[in-house]
């Protein structure tokens, strides 16, 4: 009797360490159960979600070394696809540079995240807002505003790590709002 009984313990707590992590296939997290108490780990799609969330505030904090802290160095921008593609992180943060230097009030507000079911595509919307308040690649500030809805789409790697970026509106919309004219 002895035997089956130390058997039994022994078998239960087996299956207990093998059913030590859970998914939750409703909220799509994995959990880690114990005896006295239950702690959720975000999915791969919240966690890009708030990745990419954070380098959106950060770019409205006009911190790009925070910003960019989740970018890969060989990540490519392809912006609205109205113009080639800036690849490398160096390149597409000097073009965000020059963007807000022209723009110093830009930002998104109220941006809202949305990602497809494993987390490699992040699309961020949001009203994205600014003055054009400082002279940009030959174009002459003129002190107007824009503002209109955007999206953009943010592409991760299984790391977590941003890999590509595009914009959903074209660039031009900010630029015939606020009147500007292309330099001779």
């Amino acid at each position: 009797m002895k035997k089956v009984i130390l058997f039994l313990l022994a078998a239960a707590l087996l299956l207990v360490a093998c059913n030590n992590e859970k998914k939750d296939e409703s909220s799509g997290k994995n959990e880690i159960m114990s005896s006295d108490h239950k702690q959720a780990i975000p999915s791969a799609a919240e966690k890009n979600m708030q990745t990419a969330l954070m380098a959106v505030q950060a770019v409205n904090a006009l911190d790009l070394d925070a910003a960019f802290k989740n970018v890969t160095p060989d990540a490519v921008d392809y912006n609205d696809g109205s113009m080639p593609p800036v690849k490398s992180i160096d390149s597409i943060k000097a073009g965000i540079k020059a963007w807000m230097a022209a723009f110093p009030d830009v930002k998104e507000e109220n941006p809202e995240a949305f990602s497809n079911a494993d987390g490699s595509k992040v699309i961020i919307t949001g009203e994205f807002t600014g003055t054009f308040k400082n002279d940009f690649m030959g174009m002459k500030a003129t002190g107007k505003s824009f503002k209109y809805m955007e999206g953009a789409i943010f592409t991760f790697n299984s790391d977590g790590k941003i890999t590509s970026h595009r914009f959903i509106q074209s660039g031009m919309t900010a630029m015939m709002q606020v009147g500007a004219k292309m330099g001779k």
